[in-house]
């Protein structure tokens, strides 16, 4: 008589994955129908019953303001950064941090304004705002992530990385507010720009 082996069990998952994996799901159903979305559709979307969601979050508020949260967390942008190759050109580098970047404040601005739309944020308590100094960390640590992109060709350059990534981020996020479709910049003209100027240099056309 053969003896089987009792199948083990997967851990259980803590209560923060959980609420990860929910917030995962939920966020593209926020994204396109705001604060209309159900439990019920969250449930399904991430493959788990109802009960489940309300176990680790109070209510679909809860759940909403999730959401928001890891729609504004730069964590993701952070990782895309980290993984751009230094020993690529220093243009490459920054135009796939401009697509980095610009996704991140895609994602930010749809879940966003889906929220606003649907009258969420709109009626939104203070206590559903970043914690104090929370958007200056994100700056920071956005600003530490293109300066190392930048480090290695510091020797080319008049100013120092640090500043250069400032420039940089205060482009990409003035074209994200204020430029149309129309006359908005590809990722290679706004890092063209910040390279090259916006003159011409007949010494380097001819």
């Amino acid at each position: 008589m053969t003896e089987t082996t009792p199948r083990r069990r997967a851990p259980a998952m803590s209560t923060e994955d959980r609420k990860a994996m929910i917030v995962a799901a939920a966020l593209p159903l926020v994204a396109e129908h705001g604060a209309a979305i159900t439990t019920s559709q969250i449930a399904r979307a991430a493959g788990i019953g109802e009960g489940t969601i309300f176990r680790v979050f109070t209510d679909k508020d809860e759940v909403l303001q999730a959401c928001m949260a890891e729609a504004v967390n730069p964590d993701h942008a952070l990782r895309e950064l980290a993984a751009i190759s230094l020993d690529e050109p220093l243009s490459d580098r920054l135009v796939q941090a401009v697509e980095a970047l610009h996704a991140h404040l895609e994602r930010m601005g749809t879940v966003a304004g889906a929220l606003y739309a649907s009258g969420h944020l709109r009626d939104r308590a203070p206590s559903g705002r970043p914690a104090p100094g929370a958007r200056e960390a994100s700056m920071r640590a956005t600003q530490e992530a293109v300066a190392e992109l930048i480090e290695p060709d510091r020797a080319a350059l008049r100013l120092d990385p640090q500043k250069i990534a400032a420039i940089f981020l205060g482009m990409i996020f003035t074209q994200q507010r204020s430029m149309g479709e129309d006359s908005a910049l590809t990722p290679a003209d706004l890092v063209d720009v910040l390279l090259h100027g916006a003159l011409h240099h007949p010494e380097a056309d001819g």
